[in-house]
Order: C-alpha cells, then structure tokens, then sequence
C-alpha cells in the first residue's frame, strides 16, 4: 500500500538523518573536511560576482523565505478548511509551522553548530547551524503542497500539471539549499540535514490514515437506506468502488462494495457528485480499482478520493 511505502521511506529518511546528526554532533572530520571544501570552493566565485549574489539573496530572503513556506503552507490549510477536511488541515499546519520549527530549533540548540566565519561574508545568519531552517520548511512546505495536490487523469493536460508542481517543488527545496551554502551561511550537512528532516516529517503525515471528512449540508443527497453498513478498517481495505453509467440519466450509479455486501450510494451527475457520495461513505482507504466499461475510475488516499477520467472525457452530460 502507498501509506505503507511512505511509512518505510519515511523510516530511511529518519535513519539517515539521525546517522548525519550523529555525524555533525561527533565533528566526524571527513565529513568537515567535505563541508569545508565546498563552503570554500563557491565563496569566492560569491565575493567576485555580487550580481549573482544579489539574486542569491532574494531568492533566499523572499521567495524561500521559511516564512513564505509556511505563508503558502497557511494558505493550503485555510483551502483544507473550507473544503470540511478540518482533520487535515490541522494535520498540515501541525507539521509545517509547530512541528518543523520545534524540531529544527531543539537540534539547533542541542548541537550549537557555528556557521562559517569569512573574512569577507556576503551574507549573514544568527544561532546555530545545524539543520538549515531554510532547506527543512521548504522541503515539508513543498512536500505537504505536492501530497495535497489533487490527482490529474491520464490526459496531456493532468501530465503537465503533475510534472510542472514536481518541477516547482525540487527547484525550491534544492534551489534553497544551493543558496544557503552559496551565500555562506551554511555547511553543505546542515542543508541535508534539514532536506533529511523534513521528507521524514512529511512521509510520517502521508502515512497517517484519517477518516473521511464530512462536507456540510447541501451537496448531492444520498438515501439513508443506501449507505453501507458500517464495518472495521479491515473488513473495508481493498475494497472496489465501481462506478456504472446509467443510460437512462445520463449519469452514473456510485455503487460500494463492502465485507461482501453492496449497497448503491446515489446517482452522480458530476465528479464533485461522486466525491461527497464516497466522503459520506466514510471509505478508509480503499486501493482496489475496479475499472469497468464505460465508467470512471476512483481511487482514494486518507481522505481525499480522486477521480480519474478515462472515457468519456468527463462525467456531465450535455
């Protein structure tokens, strides 16, 4: 299952980290020696090119700015929130703005690593080194962003978007680590360091199974009789949901399978239709797909289900 590779993913990443802090706490002198001779190596291509440097230092100071990540972080929890995912919400801003700070300020305090000294600084930074702030916010910031970012069908235009916030997101966590260590205000180790942290951090909330949200009053209405009986998460895993096109309607049936009963949850006209009828199913984590003739396919994470488009093109009908 997705939430079990990134439990175990997230487990190396938190190894890794901790062998590196480890490492930075026992001054380990290969890996100073490393840190040093890359330090050393771009400060005077700094000093000798301040236009670059300038840049360097808007891209640092402003676009990935921690506290520009947790703004876009804010901002995606306010969108959670008003969509009823309240659980999640709290979950991001948990992760991104209280979590990532304690963790990164405890190690700061804990291990006191100094900063580079130059002679001749282009940049400046206050308290300890280790782990970058900058390269940790942006990598949970952007790594949040990317989990709650809706799935995109198999079409050119789905492929672009997915590709372009990938795109978006591995040039601002690497860019930021780049300019830390570019301006001389970082070792090369703090910036992995914080990278480490932070995609254990987020793979540690993308393993987290939440139950549905419930939306508010006024969507798409469902009989009670035809929710289906509740049972425990295990009797429910890999469960299909197959969705059937009603010719008659021009819509489609939602119909859920569940511990070897069925019940039909509704007639869907709309992709947001089939998404308040599975969100009030409260399907913990299906991830059997049923794909039949002529239907659209779903799948679900946590608690926010996706729907996938094959043919036709959509679900609304003229």
């Amino acid at each position: 299952m997705r939430s079990d590779r990134a439990r175990w993913t997230g487990v190396g990443a938190l190894l890794l980290a901790a062998v590196l802090t480890g490492l930075v706490a026992a001054r380990w002198r290969p890996l100073m020696s490393y840190d040093e001779e890359l330090a050393r190596g771009l400060h005077p291509y700094a000093v000798t090119h301040p236009g670059v440097t300038r840049l360097m230092r808007v891209l640092t100071d402003w676009v990935w700015d921690p506290w520009t990540m947790r703004a876009l972080a804010a901002l995606a929890c306010f969108w959670l929130w008003r969509r009823g995912e309240r659980r999640r919400a709290l979950l991001v801003a948990l992760t991104a703005i209280v979590v990532a700070s304690v963790v990164q300020q405890g190690l700061k305090a804990l291990l006191g690593r100094e900063r580079p000294v130059w002679p001749d600084p282009v940049d400046s930074a206050d308290y300890a080194a280790y782990p970058s702030g900058h390269a940790m916010t942006a990598a949970v910031v952007c790594g949040l962003l990317l989990w709650l970012l809706p799935r995109t069908g198999p079409g050119t235009a789905g492929r672009r978007l997915g590709l372009t916030a990938w795109a978006v997101a591995l040039i601002s966590v690497l860019g930021v680590g780049f300019t830390r260590v570019y301006l001389g205000v970082h070792w090369p180790s703090d910036v992995v360091g914080g990278w480490l942290l932070g995609a254990a951090l987020v793979l540690a909330l993308v393993s987290v199974r939440l139950p549905a949200a419930r939306r508010a009053a006024g969507g798409p209405t469902a009989p009670d009789a035809s929710r289906p009986a509740r049972t425990d998460a295990e009797g429910m895993h890999r469960t299909p949901i197959v969705v059937h096109r009603i010719s008659a309607s021009g819509g489609r049936q939602v119909t859920f399978r569940a511990a070897g009963r069925e019940a039909a949850l509704g007639v869907a006209h709309s992709d947001a239709d089939v998404i308040e009828f599975l969100r009030r199913a409260e399907v913990p984590d299906p991830d059997e797909i049923v794909l039949g003739e002529d239907s659209a396919l779903i799948t679900w994470e946590a608690d926010d289900p996706h729907v996938y488009e094959p043919s036709p093109p959509d679900l609304d009908v003229p």
